[in-house]
Formats: C-alpha cells, structure tokens, sequence
C-alpha cells in the first residue's frame, strides 16, 4: 500500500526534539523526503549541552530517519529572519526538487506576568513563533503557488486560544497564527494550497518549563506527563497528505488520544436600538441583554479540565 507522503519533500522546523521530532519522524515513515529545521538551542536561546556529541539535534535526528530507510537533510538555520526562512525551504528544493509541506513547529519561551515582562522577552517570542511563522510560509508559497499546490500546518496553542497565566507573549504569537494561517487559506485557496492549525497538548520541552509551585501546577504536569509527544504527529501527518484536500482554515487539538475540533470567533448575541446607541443606554439595555453569553476569566485547564483520555 502506497504510503500518504509518497513523493512529497516536507520541512518540519524546530524538529531537534519533542513533538518537533516525532513529527519528522512520522513524516519519513509516510513516506515524505523531509528537511529537519532546528537551529539546536534551549527554549531560552542558550547553546544546548551536547554532552561530547559532534551532531546538532536536527543532524542526529535526520541521520535517524536515514538510519530508519528515509531521506532527509538537516538544516540549522532560524526561522526568525526572512533569511534563514528562505535558506531553510531552498534545502528543501535544493536537495529534493521541490517543496510539498510545512509545519511550523519552532517555538521558544519566555513567560513572566504581564506587568513584568520586559520588552526583549515580548519580542523574543514573537520572534520566532508569529515572525517565523510568516516568514517559513512566506518562502514556501513562492513555490506553492508556481506549482498550484501545498500544504501547511500551523502549531497554535491553548494559551492563545483560550488563555493561561504569564504567557501574555505567547498567547497573542499563537493566537496571531490561528489568523495568519486562515489568511493564508484564503489568500491561496485558489492555488489549492491548504493552511490549518494544530493546538498540541503533549509533555515537550516546552511544557516541562512549567512552574510546579502550587499543588495545581503540579496536578497539571502530572497530567501533562501522561501525553506522549507521538501522539501529536499523526494529525500533522494527515494534514500535509492528499487525504485531507478539502480541509483548510480549521483549528485542531491533539490531546493523548483525543482530537477535537475547536471553535472560531462568531457573533453570540445582538441587539440594536432604533436611535442608535448611547453609553448610557449600552449600560441600560445591550450589556444586560448580552452579559449572559460573556465568557468567564478561564485558563486552558478550566476549559480543557477532564483527564487526558
């Protein structure tokens, strides 16, 4: 049976470990010829500890997928410069012809409350998820569109989508790519190009930076604990094959075992008045008529609150 990326040259980007990684992997197991991105530093940006290895963490894990049967080549450059955005799609189409996929899977972090969080650790975030981002598709759609074809699949978060605390940075750089992909969508739909978004819940990196001070901090790493990381790559997968032509624009969670759907911003409730509008009349009339429908102050484990499944 012939496998879903056959043919296809897919560049996964900060693909030197976790969730990044298993997305890779399972890309060259479905058959996709694949560029690892990862510039190989920790989620602060300081040099990783290699512990005596001569290979980044994108050369030991393309040098995987070539030891498992696969094809790939690694690439060091970083997402957060249209530069290094371009260089890293020209490995693709350098080394294998062509460019068939994208995930956009780079990401950093830098959390501290809002009223404390300093210019740096806002721009630094930014950076290299909504900048890197537009700037990884941006070099990739030159390609999409010459050959009326392609896929991209954006790595959103429940931080974005629904909120959580000290991540103010990384909240509005993961809500801002929910809008950047369904502009893409729309944008380069008539190119049959596809865009959509994946909300991963799984125990990264990124996730074991999460403080355990309070005994609810520790009740959700625990919980984080229990999700694998492989259990988030077979969406994305999905995503870039041919099976999933007809899906563009939609936001996906990957939790354990659970995919869900997730909802986007659509009118709730209205009201009007005749004569028009006047504060005082907002605070007579449309707030208490609408106050029902308003959502609570919630964090992403309020909403998503039951065990992984």
């Amino acid at each position: 049976m012939e496998r879903m990326l056959e043919g296809k040259v897919v560049v996964v980007t900060g693909a030197g470990g976790g969730i990044g990684r298993e997305i890779a992997l399972q890309m060259a197991d479905a058959g996709a010829r694949v560029v690892v991105n990862d510039i190989g530093v920790t989620l602060q940006g300081e040099a990783l500890e290699r512990a005596g290895q001569a290979l980044s963490p994108a050369e030991a894990v393309a040098r995987e997928i070539r030891e498992r049967g696969g094809e790939a080549v690694a690439s060091l450059d970083s997402v957060a410069t249209s530069k290094g955005a371009n260089a890293i799609i020209e490995s693709a189409v350098d080394h294998f012809g062509r460019i068939d996929g994208v995930v956009n899977n780079a990401g950093n972090l830098r959390d501290r409350s809002f009223h404390k969080m300093s210019e740096d650790e806002w721009r630094a975030v930014i950076a290299v998820h909504l900048d890197g981002s537009f700037f990884v598709s941006r070099a990739a759609a030159t390609h999409f569109r010459e050959q009326e074809s392609g896929a991209f699949v954006h790595m959103t978060s429940t931080s974005g989508l629904i909120g959580n605390y000290g991540q103010a940075n990384y909240g509005a750089a993961k809500l801002g790519i929910v809008a950047l992909s369904k502009m893409i969508a729309l944008d380069m739909a008539r190119y049959n190009v596809r865009s959509n978004c994946i909300a991963p819940s799984a125990w990264s990196r990124m996730t074991s930076s999460i403080p355990t001070d309070t005994p609810q901090q520790r009740d959700r790493v625990e919980k984080l604990k229990k999700m694998e990381v492989g259990k988030i790559a077979p969406m994305a997968v999905y995503l870039l094959s041919d099976a999933a032509s007809e899906v563009t624009a939609q936001i996906f969670a990957v939790r354990a075992n659970e995919i869900m759907l997730m909802s986007q911003p659509r009118p709730l409730r209205s009201v009007h008045h005749g004569d028009g509008w006047t504060p005082e009349l907002i605070a007579q009339i449309a707030i208490p008529a609408m106050k029902k429908h308003f959502y609570p102050l919630e964090r992403s484990p309020d909403v998503l609150s039951w065990d992984p499944i």
